[in-house]
């Protein structure tokens, strides 16, 4: 059985014949140059983006959630706001990444243990 292998843009090679980036993280941005398949950046940095949403979103309804407790209560919401900021910028974090190494180093700490 011939195991086939599509790139980002539809192209496709035979598995025994390609040569693959060493993990699938990136999968989605896998681009074919003849039989090597490489990670195409910008689209690794749109899948990192939407990793990031991913995972702030839970966080950003807990602090919502209790924004709304400080605000009963008359507490300092200060902390909160400045979490939710960090949050907010989060996806911009791999902006300035050159390479994959680099785009996955780039995981904020605001959004938890890295999947990478």
């Amino acid at each position: 059985m011939t195991t086939i292998i599509l790139d980002k843009d539809g192209n496709e090679i035979d598995a025994a014949s390609a040569t693959v980036p060493s993990d699938r993280h990136f999968r989605n941005a896998w681009a074919l140059d003849g039989t090597v398949i490489s990670e195409d950046l910008a689209a690794a940095k749109t899948i990192f983006a939407d990793k990031i949403r991913e995972a702030r979103k839970p966080l950003l309804e807990a602090l919502d959630a209790d924004y709304m407790k400080a605000l009963e209560t008359s507490a300092d919401t200060a902390t909160i706001v400045t979490s939710k900021q960090a949050l907010r910028d989060a996806p911009t974090a791999g902006n300035s990444a050159t390479t994959i190494t680099e785009l996955k180093a780039a995981w904020p700490s605001c959004c938890g243990d890295s999947p990478y």
